[in-house]
């Protein structure tokens, strides 16, 4: 399984109730996109968040499954319309290990 981070640091002018909407969107991208197998996020409440203010964790079946995500139709719909209010955002990709 890949698991998929992504940090959102939003302008300060962007308002509480466009923020809730646009991660809505974002959850609910797991019943539009296929290989998704949850998504999860929340808010930050830790003072190490480096500015951060949301975070998500994207799990996929496989790397084909990430590599389908980023050019499909719904996840750039979405990221048309983070983009005009994020201050900044941060990627993480990884294989989650088994024991």
């Amino acid at each position: 399984m890949i698991e998929h981070v992504v940090l959102l640091a939003w302008k300060e002018d962007t308002p509480r109730t466009e923020q809730e909407r646009l991660l809505r969107e974002l959850l609910a991208l797991k019943e539009k996109i296929p290989g998704i197998l949850s998504v999860s996020g929340g808010a930050n409440f830790s003072a190490r968040s480096q500015g951060y203010h949301h975070g998500f964790i994207v799990t996929f079946k496989d790397r084909a499954s990430l590599d389908a995500y980023g050019p499909h139709a719904e996840h750039q719909r979405v990221v048309a319309q983070l983009q005009p209010v994020l201050q900044s955002i941060l990627v993480l990709d990884f294989e989650r290990a088994t024991e």
